[in-house]
């Protein structure tokens, strides 16, 4: 069976110009990093303002498990096969993080006959857009480091610096870190987070243009004064040169299918320490050059989709019009218990377990008032009975549940999900509304979620956190929506409890503020904005062969 990056390097590409063409958009207002991939110039995406809407259809997925899911597969199948039956489609997801890529999860392009290519390009530097995040991140860090050395006259507390660096990379040794050792300033405790958690990243991809990010950029806390009054990025006069540095990251990027169509691939920030969406500039062009838009959250629905719909949504305005819920068997019979190596047999029992987990997604999914409906996707072990299972519980529970073969037949694998999709939204029943209002108070919006979403009976959150919280409210941040930074593996903090587990508590071990990106997040549990790399990393396996092809990335 041949490998995803053998079965991409047998694909014949086209030229980008031709496949921007398939959205109107024409070549003069492509920016080309080579013949396969391009970004979409600014002045043109600003031409597109008051044309209609298409359709916006998000896929997420069941809690992940290592016998994975195939979000970001199903979401190129789905719209490789909406442009098979007709449809004017668009996809739109994240560009791939260099951490993952390199530690457990590998490549994020997709996979089988449902990729997005060149994927060496977009799973390594691409574009260089994450590079130009990073290096923004870390100009104001150095910015802020400078500024005490000088004399410090906005009277920062070097003991309250809240603004951490950033690297592209799982490096657990960096989160905890001593700066100016060695005589060159005072020495001060810091630490690193990935570049897809910085508060710059999520600003890219919340901004809807320069301007709107730079304001944003300029409203990033960066410390606080000996009087405890916030000092900003603009206090620093950061602002206008992280936005030369962002400038060209701003503007999407387009590539194509394994079968020829549009993709717009921008921004990256994770699901489980941030928002987990592509970005808004890419999704609402996309929407305004396509009848239907397929973009994916990250993780499972408890944290890509609540926050896709309580952040992007809410703050961009969408609205979308249906869901794909994306399961697989081999997942659903981890979520009832089963080990990994004992994935091959058939287990009804374990499945009809684990499928309690699918059934609490549906039902959250049901709360933001979006039809849903769950996408198989397929693995050759499934049994009938297996199969059918699912699609008597899915049933059971108020959807459809269709066996998608994408992976292995592309869009033919997809079509009748396509159709599926399609019928959903011209049927016309979505009333999306965000799961709390804006004018709830910060503990309440985190509670909301907890509640709600995970089916927790508490959260617990110490009294200095209580305070912060308190304080941010008393200076006019109140009616930001919440980002809760939560393990991906289950709805508890805890990620050993799989399925859909009720009675937990939910405890906040912190609590940060983002400002300019326009949420607060709320860190629950043990989970860790610098992962670190797994026993056994990815990066053993990628290399360079004596041809010069780039081998074991996946």
């Amino acid at each position: 069976m041949p490998s995803d990056i053998e079965i991409a390097r047998a694909t014949r590409k086209r030229p980008i110009a031709d496949v921007a063409a398939r959205l109107d958009i024409p070549a003069d207002a492509l920016i080309p990093y080579g013949a396969d991939k391009a970004k979409i110039a600014a002045p043109f995406l600003q031409s597109l303002h008051g044309r209609p809407d298409g359709a916006l259809v998000l896929v997420t997925a069941v809690n992940p498990t290592p016998a994975g899911e195939g979000k970001t597969t199903t979401t190129i199948g789905l719209g490789d096969a909406l442009n098979r039956i007709g449809k004017r489609a668009a996809i739109c997801i994240r560009e791939p993080s260099l951490g993952p890529c390199f530690g457990q999860k590998g490549g994020a392009t997709g996979g089988g006959h449902a990729q997005v290519i060149p994927m060496e390009d977009i799973n390594l530097h691409f574009t260089g857009d994450f590079h130009a995040i990073t290096t923004a991140h870390n100009l104001l860090a150095a910015m802020v480091d400078n500024h005490l050395y000088w004399g410090n006259a906005l009277d920062i507390d070097p003991r309250r610096v809240v603004w951490r660096r950033v690297m592209d990379m799982n490096d657990r040794s960096l989160r905890e870190i001593v700066t100016s050792l060695g005589g060159n300033g005072a020495p001060a405790e810091s630490g690193f987070d990935i570049t897809v958690a910085s508060e710059v990243m999520a600003i890219l991809c919340l901004a809807s243009d320069l301007e709107d990010l730079q304001a944003r950029l300029g409203r990033i806390i960066v410390a606080y004064r000996r009087d405890k009054t916030a000092v900003t990025c603009s206090d620093l006069k950061a602002d206008g040169a992280m936005t030369a540095l962002l400038k060209d990251a701003m503007q999407p990027n387009i590539v194509q299918t394994l079968e020829g169509n549009p993709a717009l691939i921008h921004g990256g920030p994770f699901a489980n320490i941030a928002h987990g969406c592509n970005s808004v500039l890419a999704t609402k062009s996309a929407l305004k050059l396509a009848d239907y838009v397929v973009t994916e959250a990250g993780f499972g629905a408890d944290l890509g989709a609540e926050k896709f719909f309580d952040i992007k949504c809410r703050k961009a305005g969408l609205s979308p019009k249906a869901v794909v819920i994306v399961a697989t068997i081999r997942s659903l019979k981890m979520n009832g218990g089963v080990a990994k190596n004992a994935l091959g047999g058939e287990d009804l029992e374990a499945l009809q377990r684990g499928c309690e987990n699918l059934g609490r997604h549906l039902e959250n999914i049901a709360l933001f008032g979006v039809p849903a409906v769950v996408a198989i996707n397929h693995f050759v072990q499934d049994t009938p009975a297996e199969v059918a299972l699912v699609q008597d519980y899915a049933r059971a529970h108020g959807a459809e549940a269709i066996l998608c073969r994408h992976w292995a037949d592309g869009s033919a694998g997809t079509e009748r999900l396509a159709q599926r999709v399609v019928e959903i939204v011209e049927r016309g029943g979505a009333r999306f509304a965000p799961l709390y209002g804006d004018e709830l108070s910060l503990m309440e919006k985190i509670e909301a979620v907890a509640r709600k979403i995970y089916r927790a009976d508490a959260v617990v959150v110490g009294k200095s956190i209580a305070d912060r919280l308190a304080r941010w409210e008393k200076d006019g941040f109140g009616r930001l929506p919440v980002c809760m930074a939560k393990t991906q593996y289950s709805f508890t903090t805890d990620p050993t409890r799989l399925g859909a587990p009720t009675g937990h508590e939910v405890h906040i071990r912190d609590v940060r503020l983002s400002a300019g990106a326009g949420f607060v997040v709320a860190i629950c549990g043990d989970i860790m904005t610098m992962p670190g790399l797994p026993r056994t990393p990815a990066a053993e396996r990628i290399g360079v062969d004596g041809d010069g092809e780039i081998v074991g990335l996946f």
